[in-house]
């Protein structure tokens, strides 16, 4: 693994996606890199989260690759869209392979955590060409909400929420940025199996539901809406990049059997069940995660090169 205390180099910046929605990136690589070789890790995280998702695999790889995070558009540091309506999977999609056109980068290595899967399988599917190889960690490709839990009750959930929010917006907007606020919720986040507390920091579960109190609960309620109608199982015969699939014995979001359909339909993809792993298995186990998917790199030929990114100004 990675050297922790190798020097990195970070840089943020913006660029104007297609329909002029500016997005939020980071880079960060290796600063012994004089040729600027380092090979690309982009990480897409879940809806309504954060950057702060993906902080283990940051600090692991950034030390001999060069790793890049955003933030999709509606998120946090990136712009809303003037038209709701590009509050799409479609949308998110094509400002990932425009922000490897605004990097310069001709390929690399994909990883996408829940939601985020869902965003590369369509990103996939628009521009084959950027992938290298694709790391999926409990994700998905169709709806994961109707049946969540075994039952009905969080799609319905949904309907009732979406439609309140129709008649009351100020009001559910108010309620909602109350409840996620509530300590309260954290326990709850946990008990729904979207984290394991006794092996993920009570911090890092407080920073997502700040993180996702702050969204713009029209915009996201329109992605939502999208994350229950896109079916992008149909890609999965399509793929035909190196791909690892990790799924969390505990996740009760997204449970075992859509990333064992995915293993099933994804031609030489490697499975890994993560014993103790919640929906967040990069959270609670990330020194296991790291190390699987560095395995799974060096096997696919995408090992660091040994002199790895230049000093970016």
């Amino acid at each position: 693994m990675s050297d922790l205390r190798a020097p990195v180099i970070k840089r943020t910046g913006y660029f104007k996606s297609f329909d002029g929605t500016r997005i939020y990136y980071e880079v960060r690589c290796p600063s012994d890199d004089p040729n600027n070789t380092a090979k690309p890790l982009v990480f897409a995280y879940g809806i309504g989260c954060l950057i702060n998702h993906w902080q283990y695999q940051i600090k692991a790889f950034s030390g001999s690759y060069k790793t890049i995070v955003f933030d999709y558009r509606g998120h946090h540091k990136s712009d809303l869209p003037v038209d709701r309506e590009s509050m799409t999977i479609d949308g998110l999609a094509r400002d990932l392979n425009l922000l490897m056109d605004h990097l310069e980068l001709e390929r690399a290595s994909f990883w996408g955590h829940s939601f985020g899967a869902q965003v590369l399988i369509r990103a996939y599917d628009l521009a084959p060409q950027y992938f290298d190889n694709l790391v999926f960690i409990n994700g998905f490709a169709s709806d994961p909400i109707t049946g969540m839990f075994g039952n009905g009750v969080a799609s319905q959930l949904f309907r009732y929420f979406k439609t309140g929010f129709d008649y009351a917006p100020e009001t559910l907007t108010y309620l909602w940025e109350k409840g996620t606020a509530n300590p309260f919720s954290v326990q709850l986040a946990a008990l729904l199996g979207g984290f394991n507390i006794h092996l993920t920091s009570l911090k890092d579960i407080e920073i997502y539901l700040r993180g996702v109190s702050a969204l713009d609960m029209a915009a996201f309620l329109r992605l939502f809406q999208d994350m229950m109608d896109y079916d992008g199982r149909p890609v999965y015969e399509r793929i035909e990049v190196p791909t690892l699939i990790i799924s969390g014995a505990k996740d009760s979001i997204t449970p075992q059997k859509y990333q064992e359909d995915m293993n099933k339909k994804i031609k030489g993809s490697e499975f890994q069940l993560v014993p103790y792993g919640s929906h967040c298995t990069q959270l609670d186990m990330p020194d296991f995660v790291n190390l699987r998917v560095e395995r799974f790199l060096e096997s696919s030929g995408y090992s660091p090169n040994k002199s790895s990114c230049s000093p970016i100004l």
